[in-house]
């Protein structure tokens, strides 16, 4: 979460600071869209938190009062009553501040820094660029390849197969749960497939961990790009790349994974030998039809 406007002056007030310590309170713990409502309502009111009752945030929020109550029990207190004690007996820390010394900003500007943060630790991970090339190898091998994304990792799974598919000669979108999931990877594996990427983000679906589950219990090898190595899809993944999520708006950012799935496009295209030959025929092709307005 972040801080709400208010911090233009240059420089912060009582509510700033109560913000600050919410947001210490809030970035802990991952909470669900409904919680992260709550959470920004409250941090808009740093104010007034400690005062308002469950009922008030309740409507403030424009959620029920028993979410409210388990919004607390999230946050490891024994309810909203626990909660509302803490924040009226613990010092709030200042409000973060941005690069400069000036106050973080806005909410969206701190959402905007957070993801600055997560792209920073990715580039120091990559500095081992081993991780990555070693899956670009395996999913270039793969024949088909099957590239596996549900609900709010759909976005992340047709993008690299969008841009697989110009250099990749088989690339076979999962982007679509129930029944027939299962039967696409059996019929990957018949077809050749030796393995399998996946890209996973929370809230991790249930369906998405049984699909690698049997994917590997199939004999493919399972390259996994999630949001971090503690993921519930480790335990079924053979190689997994993490890139983090950022969590302060209502919905989580993915930034880190996009470009991480990127950085696997381009490790891919260099175990393809013809995968130039390819992209310049699209080219010829896209040119001759008109597809693109330049």
């Amino acid at each position: 979460m972040s801080s709400a406007a208010g911090a233009e002056s240059g420089s912060a007030g009582p509510g700033d600071s109560a913000a600050g310590g919410l947001l210490k309170l809030f970035e802990a713990h991952r909470l669900t869209p409904t919680q992260r409502r709550i959470a920004h309502c409250l941090v808009r009111r740093a104010a007034d938190a400690p005062f308002l009752s469950s009922v008030e945030v309740a409507e403030l929020a424009g959620v029920s009062q028993p979410s409210v109550t388990r919004f607390a029990v999230a946050l490891g207190f024994d309810g909203y009553p626990a909660l509302r004690r803490y924040l009226r007996e613990v010092p709030a820390p200042a409000a973060p501040e941005a690069p400069g010394g000036k106050p973080g900003g806005n909410e969206y500007q701190q959402a905007v820094q957070a993801e600055i943060e997560n792209l920073k630790h990715l580039a120091a991970a990559l500095a081992d660029p081993g991780p990555v090339v070693r899956a670009g190898a395996l999913l270039a091998r793969s024949r088909p390849l099957p590239v596996l994304g549900l609900r709010a990792a759909g976005a992340q799974a047709r993008g690299f197969a969008y841009f697989a598919a110009k250099v990749h000669p088989d690339v076979r979108l999962l982007d679509e749960g129930g029944t027939m999931l299962a039967d696409r990877i059996d019929a990957a594996v018949r077809a050749g497939a030796s393995a399998l990427l996946c890209f996973a983000l929370p809230r991790h679906p249930r369906e998405v961990v049984e699909a690698l589950a049997r994917a590997r219990g199939a004999g493919l090898t399972v390259v996994t790009v999630a949001d971090s190595a503690f993921a519930p899809v480790a335990a079924h993944s053979d190689l997994l790349l993490p890139a983090a999520v950022g969590t302060g708006l209502a919905f989580d950012t993915a930034c880190g994974p996009m470009l991480l799935g990127r950085a696997l496009l381009e490790a891919m295209c260099d175990e393809l030998p013809d995968a130039q030959a390819r992209l310049e025929e699209f080219d010829t092709q896209a040119a001759a039809r008109g597809l693109f307005v330049e």
